[in-house]
C-alpha cells in the first residue's frame, strides 16, 4: 500500500467522479475535499490486503477506483462474499458496530481508496453536519443493499426454488 496526496489522486483520476459513487453521491465538494484532505489515499496493488479478520475496525475505505473482494471468516471458514467497486465502501460496519473486522478485504485489481477513520466520520459531522447526514444515508442504503443481497444469497443456499417452503428459527 502506497499513500497518495489530494494531488497525486487528481492525476490518476477526477475528484469530482467521486460524487458520482454510492457513498459520495449528493455530498457538497467542500464535504468531499475535507474528507480527502483528512483521509487517508491509498494505493493498492491488485491481491493485496488492506485489513485481515481481527484487525481494529476503526476506519473504513471507500473504493475510488478499482474492486474489493471481501471474505468473511465463520467458524473456520473463509469465504468470499462481495466485491466492491467504485464507489463502495468495505469496513464501515465494524466501524459502526466497534468491533474488529470479520474478514480479509483484498484488493481484486490494483485500486485506490480512500480510509475514512472513526475521528475524521466525526469531524465531518462536526464542520459539515448536512453532508455527514447525506453520507450516513448512503452509508446506510448502501448497507442495507448488501444485507438483501447476502439475504437473497442464503436462501438460494439453503432453500433452492423447487424446495418445500422453508422456516428460519428467528431466535
Amino acid at each position: 500500500m502506497k499513500k497518495l496526496s489530494v494531488e497525486q489522486l487528481g492525476e490518476i483520476l477526477d475528484p469530482a467522479e467521486l460524487n458520482e459513487g454510492s457513498i459520495f453521491g449528493a455530498l457538497s465538494d467542500a464535504a468531499t475535499r475535507f474528507l480527502l484532505d483528512k483521509g487517508v489515499i491509498l494505493s493498492v496493488a491488485a491481491d493485496e490486503v488492506v485489513f485481515s479478520a481481527g484487525d481494529s475496525g476503526d476506519s473504513f475505505f471507500i473504493v475510488c477506483d478499482g474492486c474489493l473482494d471481501f471474505y468473511k471468516h465463520h467458524e473456520g471458514r473463509r469465504v468470499n462474499t462481495r466485491s466492491v467497486g467504485q464507489g463502495g465502501e468495505l469496513g464501515f460496519v465494524a466501524m459502526i458496530a466497534l468491533q474488529p473486522h470479520s474478514g480479509d478485504a483484498v484488493a481484486a485489481t490494483d485500486s485506490i481508496l480512500l480510509e475514512i477513520s472513526s475521528l475524521v466520520f466525526s469531524k465531518l459531522h462536526e464542520e459539515h453536519p448536512q453532508d455527514f447526514g447525506l453520507m450516513t444515508l448512503n452509508l446506510s442504503r448502501d448497507m442495507a443493499r448488501v444485507i438483501n443481497q447476502l439475504g437473497n444469497a442464503l436462501i438460494e443456499t439453503i432453500a433452492p426454488a423447487d424446495a418445500p417452503a422453508l422456516r428460519l428459527n428467528s431466535g
